[in-house]
């Protein structure tokens, strides 16, 4: 039987969809009359089975499961409904399904939300999206999710803050975690949290622009693969940003490093101090990574010295037998944030003793202060600072430059080293690959409005994981943007399911 016909049918059957409007069966009839002539004209008359279908949900407001009769439609299969209304306008008469397309014209509709980036980020507003009947499609630029913990981390690396302030939303960390979990727990944690959610990222799929298209009202989201010839064009009405604040690795540019004999690499090449034993190691950056990778390599039996050129503060990891962190979060909550900033400084300095001492200026604001208006975080000392008053850690200035085996700092003092580990953190790359001047700064790739306010943009652009607050921050934004887009409840496809083989 013709599928014109069986929808007529179903009109007559069903209450619900007799409801539909007058223009709007039409454009359902027609949309079918089309398909079945796409279909008579084809050999391979399976081929056009699913196009039949999409042909029905794309222009219907009839829910899926009142079309059970048509079974699933896997959103490999839906072959774009982009390059469907091209062929309405003439322009693929010749080859209608797409099947001599080279790969980097292919296309794909994806229904619902497209999602860059598998980290927590992504992870927890995919899980936010699921819990509300919303299907979502991530793309992955590496072979894994949560790259950056997986690829780019060291090993002793623990989470800094307590673990019920890193959870992501609709699933704890297990009971029987540690206060600080070490980082393989963490990602037991989110491999489980994909499983339970039924997340499957599309792995290998860097993006590498993604334009609003103002005629179709439709982002395209271009991606390659490991081969370059390999592009896809992801299709979708919502976008969402996930890449985070930590996605390319930020590498100064210090002079002479090209003639400096030994290796220079980066915190994410870092695994361990035991290739380091018994090397002078120089450590540039004293942010949270700079300060433990030098406590790692001390540890090791090295001999780390720690470049720092700004102000710092530093604040122990606990407080009166509460985190550092909690109990912040919680004095907030009753007293000004410069008389807790006060409270903060006056325990460290009972606890640490004075940091300048040491080499470690304290900025002008208080620790909560300048969290809040420049991003920047504290460190949370688990064991170096003693490291530094022991000596096994010296304590140098800003580098001016290096030479074949030595490094020259900014108060004239000259010393050798094997080896240099910048721990200079990371920044956003979005700018490289959103077309888009609105929403995100070019000059750090972070949204232009602040907290809480920078998860939402224009045209279905969204952002998770950008508030400089970590996973509490990402969270909050996971949950906003799905229920956002939770008013779209009534869309035909939001129960279908991908298979990422398909694709």
């Amino acid at each position: 039987m013709a599928l014109s016909m069986v929808y007529d049918e179903k009109v007559q059957e069903k209450p619900s969809i007799q409801m539909v409007s007058k223009s709007q069966y039409a454009i359902n009839r027609s949309a079918l009359n089309l398909s079945e002539a796409v279909a008579k004209s084809e050999e391979e008359g399976g081929g056009c089975r699913w196009l039949m279908q999409f042909s029905l949900l794309a222009v219907s407001s009839i829910d899926l499961n009142e079309v059970s009769l048509f079974g699933n439609c896997p959103s490999a299969l839906i072959c774009c409904l982009m390059d469907y209304l091209k062929e309405v306008e003439g322009k693929r008469v010749h080859d209608p399904l797409g099947r001599k397309m080279s790969k980097s014209e292919r296309r794909i509709l994806v229904p619902g939300p497209v999602i860059v980036g598998a980290g927590p980020s992504g992870l927890a507003v995919a899980a936010c999206l699921k819990e509300r009947g919303i299907s979502s499609l991530i793309l992955e630029r590496e072979n894994c999710i949560a790259s950056l913990w997986n690829l780019k981390t060291y090993d002793r690396l623990h989470l800094h803050l307590p673990k019920e302030h890193c959870e992501l939303p609709l699933m704890p960390f297990p009971p029987d975690f540690p206060r600080y979990p070490t980082k393989h727990q963490f990602l037991n944690y989110l491999e489980a949290y994909a499983k339970r959610f039924d997340i499957r990222p599309f792995f290998n799929k860097t993006v590498v622009s993604a334009e609003f298209d103002p005629r179709s009202r439709l982002w395209q989201v271009k991606t390659r693969g490991f081969k370059k010839e390999e592009e896809i064009v992801y299709q979708c009405q919502w976008l969402i940003v996930a890449t985070g604040e930590n996605a390319e690795e930020v590498v100064p540019e210090i002079q002479g490093m090209n003639e400096f004999a030994g290796p220079i690499i980066h915190t994410s090449s870092y695994k361990s101090g035991d290739s380091y034993r018994g090397k002078r190691v120089l450590v540039v950056g004293c942010g949270n990574s700079g300060m433990e990778v030098c406590l790692d390599l001390c540890n090791h039996n090295a001999f780390p010295s720690l470049a720092v050129r700004d102000s710092v503060h530093v604040l122990p990891q606990e407080m009166l037998g509460r985190s550092t962190f909690g109990l912040s979060m919680w004095l907030v909550k009753w007293f000004p944030v410069r008389l807790v900033d006060q409270f903060l400084l006056l325990v460290s300095r009972m606890m640490l003793g004075d940091t300048a001492r040491l080499g470690l200026n304290r900025p002008k604001l208080g620790p909560l202060q300048l969290k809040s208006l420049s991003g920047k975080t504290p460190v949370l000392d688990v064991g170096t600072l003693a490291k530094i008053k022991t000596g096994n850690i010296k304590v140098c200035r800003g580098i001016k430059q290096l030479s074949c085996h030595t490094a020259e700092f900014v108060d004239g003092r000259v010393e050798n080293f094997d080896a240099i580990i910048l721990a200079t953190g990371y920044k956003s790359n979005v700018t490289s690959w959103l077309k888009e001047g609105n929403m995100f700064s070019e000059k750090d790739g972070l949204p232009r409005k602040p907290f809480p306010n920078g998860w939402k943009g224009e045209c279905g652009l969204y952002a998770v994981g950008f508030t400089k607050r970590g996973l509490l921050g990402a969270s909050l934004d996971a949950r906003r943007i799905a229920e956002e887009l939770s008013v779209h409840s009534s869309w035909p496809f939001q129960h279908v399911r991908h298979d990422n083989h398909d694709l």
